[in-house]
């Protein structure tokens, strides 16, 4: 095992592929959902977990424990569910500090109580000196979809819109900054944010004209709509010019070599959209403060069928692919 297999990348998808898909192998989990849709009754429930193990585990805009419930949130809330309640695992090294531990509960609770979710139950698990990083988290959540939503890829056509609800690279950049003390003068913070409200007023609005949502976390924008594209019969063509990238970003990753496009995000998310209703959702999208600065940022398209592709400033065109490696490890 390497960093690199905890990227969201290449290696990513191989492991979950060739390990856990092979030995768990269930309908339910090869739909490769941030949650799994399940039957209830009536109608159907999201189910998601995840755990987070970020150093450093404050930052500006937030805190391990803030980040934990935003991302299972999120995670439920680009499946179309909403989201209810949640658990939380806490291993804890001995020596961590109370004053801290209180902080990111807090924390948690304020979040919880943003996003409208009930932690209702959880696991304590504190380990010797030096058996673990000083806290790591995990979390589950369910949550419920509305009667007659679906999102699928297979509901993609040629003409849809792509559209970012704001600018990416920023929780990345941001932990990357902290994390080796970088001596820039900026007030950039992660991006961290429950996106359920913004995103439940589109699907309520909208419906059907929503495709399909997900939140571009691990392997950032690139290996997110990459995932939206593999062994399907579209491809999708990005717009250089309209990605929304702040500047302490773009600077910093020009600096350093990183993309922006594989950067990870904590409070964005990725929609496809019917081409004709893109207007539409943009302006829901903007009214909530989460959306403010959302953009349509490319197309689907019948050519290149399975890959992204983006036509640069310049006029030419190439190829994005998934993730290889991983340019930041431990940033969720």
């Amino acid at each position: 095992m390497t960093l690199a297999h905890g990227s969201g990348g290449k290696l990513t998808h191989q492991l979950i592929q060739g390990i856990f898909q092979k030995n768990f192998r269930n309908d339910w989990l090869l739909e490769g959902g941030d949650s799994a849709v399940l039957e209830t009754l009536p109608g159907q429930m999201a189910f998601t977990t995840d755990s987070y193990v970020i150093h450093p585990l404050f930052f500006r805009g937030g805190n391990i424990g803030k980040l934990a419930i935003c991302g299972t949130v999120n995670d439920l809330a680009v499946c179309g569910a909403i989201p209810k309640y949640m658990s939380c695992g806490w291993i804890i090294e001995e020596g961590f500090p109370l004053g801290e531990l209180e902080e990111i509960a807090e924390s948690m609770a304020a979040t919880a109580r943003e996003a409208g979710v009930f932690i209702v139950t959880g696991d304590t698990k504190i380990v010797p000196r030096g058996c673990a990083d000083k806290l790591f988290l995990n979390t589950s959540g369910v949550g419920f979809i509305p009667e007659g939503l679906r999102l699928s890829p297979a509901l993609i056509r040629p003409g849809d819109q792509v559209i970012v609800t704001g600018t990416i690279g920023d929780h990345g950049t941001a932990i990357l900054i902290e994390r080796e003390q970088l001596q820039v003068e900026t007030g950039l913070a992660s991006d961290c944010a429950p996106l359920n409200g913004m995103l439940e007023r589109v699907t309520a609005s909208m419906g059907g004209a929503v495709r399909l949502m997900r939140d571009p976390t691990r392997g950032g924008v690139a290996t997110t709509l990459n995932e939206f594209t593999e062994g399907q019969d579209f491809g999708i063509r990005l717009e250089e010019h309209a990605l929304p990238v702040k500047g302490e970003v773009s600077g910093l990753c020009g600096m350093l070599g990183m993309d922006p496009l594989y950067i990870a995000n904590e409070g964005k998310a990725l929609l496809i959209v019917d081409g004709a209703q893109a207007d539409q959702a943009m302006e829901l999208l903007r009214s909530h403060p989460c959306g403010r600065e959302a953009a349509v940022i490319g197309e689907v398209v019948a050519d290149h069928p399975g890959k992204v592709y983006m036509r640069t400033l310049a006029g030419g065109h190439r190829i994005i692919d998934m993730l290889v490696g991983d340019q930041l490890p431990r940033i969720c």
